[in-house]
C-alpha cells in the first residue's frame, strides 16, 4: 500500500493545491458548522471566554515546524544544485584535458560522451523514482577504465594523467551525491506533523470566535488560504529531480556543444 503522503507529493502542481483546499476547506466547514450548527451550536458556545493569545500560541508551533520543514527542503534543493554543478565541471576539465593532450584520446572522448548522453537520457528519468540508471554507471565504468590507462602517463605526462584520473574519480563522486540526494525524501512524519498542526491551528481560530460568525469565517479562509499557498510551494521542491519544479540536466546537456 502506497504511502498517502507520498502519494499527495508525487502530484503534479494542480492536484498538489488541489489536495491541500480540499482538506483544509473541509475542516474550515465542519469547523464553522459545529461552531453555529443548529446540532452542536449551543452545546459549542459554552467554551465561549477562549482569549485570543491562545490561537497565537498554537499558530506560533505550526509556523515554525513549517519553517524548519522548509529549511530541510531547501538545503536539499541547494546540495542537489551543488552536485549538479560539480559534475558538470569535472565532465568540462576531463574533455578539456583530453582535447588539450599531445597524445590522442578519441576514445575517452567517445566514453565521455556516451556517458554524457546517458546521463541526460537515463538518469533524470531514473531519480524521479528515486534511483539511478545503470547505463550511467556503466558508462562511468567505461570512462574510468579508459583513463586509467597507464599508456597515458607514457604519451603525455604523469601531470596530465593524474589530473584526468582525479577529475574522473570526482565526477563519480558527485554523480552519487547526485543519486544519494535524490533518493532522500523528508519524512513523512514531519509532513504529517505539519498538516495536522495547520489542522489544530484552525480549531484554534475556531476557539476564539465562538460567537462571532462572520469573524470565524474570515479569520478561517485567510488563514486557511496561507496555508494552502505556503505548503503547496514547499511541496512542489519535495523532490530536486522531479516535478514542475525541479533541477534539469541542462548543465550538463551544455557540454554537448564542446563535440561541436
Amino acid at each position: 500500500m502506497s504511502d498517502p503522503i507520498e502519494t499527495w507529493l508525487d502530484l503534479p502542481t494542480f492536484g498538489v493545491f488541489a489536495c491541500l483546499t480540499v482538506v483544509y476547506g473541509a475542516t474550515a466547514l465542519a469547523i464553522l458548522w459545529i461552531c453555529f450548527g443548529r446540532l452542536c451550536g449551543p452545546r459549542v458556545k459554552r467554551f465561549d471566554g477562549v482569549v485570543a493569545p491562545f490561537f497565537t500560541s498554537v499558530s506560533v508551533m505550526f509556523a515554525l515546524l513549517t519553517g524548519f520543514l522548509a529549511s530541510d527542503i531547501a538545503d536539499r534543493n541547494r546540495q542537489a544544485a551543488r552536485a549538479v554543478q560539480g559534475e558538470a565541471a569535472e565532465l568540462r576539465n576531463i574533455y578539456t584535458l583530453s582535447v588539450a593532450s599531445a597524445s590522442d584520446m578519441s576514445h575517452i572522448r567517445a566514453s565521455w560522451g556516451v556517458y554524457v548522453r546517458a546521463a541526460i537520457a537515463d538518469d533524470w528519468p531514473a531519480m524521479a523514482r528515486g534511483d539511478g540508471a545503470d547505463s550511467v554507471g556503466a558508462a562511468y565504468d567505461k570512462l574510468l577504465h579508459d583513463v586509467s590507462d597507464p599508456r597515458i602517463a607514457s604519451d603525455s605526462s604523469v601531470a596530465v594523467h593524474a589530473a584526468l584520473l582525479n577529475a574522473t574519480v570526482r565526477l563519480g563522486t558527485a554523480r552519487s551525491e547526485r543519486l544519494a540526494i535524490a533518493s532522500d525524501n523528508t519524512s513523512d512524519l514531519k509532513w504529517a506533523v505539519v498538516l495536522i498542526l495547520g489542522i489544530i491551528t484552525q480549531i484554534a481560530i475556531g476557539a476564539v470566535h465562538l460567537t462571532k460568525p462572520r469573524a470565524q469565517i474570515a479569520a478561517l479562509a485567510i488563514f486557511s488560504v496561507a496555508v494552502i499557498v505556503s505548503l503547496g510551494l514547499v511541496a512542489l521542491q519535495e523532490h530536486p529531480f522531479a516535478g514542475d519544479v525541479h533541477i534539469g540536466p541542462d548543465l550538463i546537456r551544455a557540454l554537448l556543444k564542446l563535440e561541436d
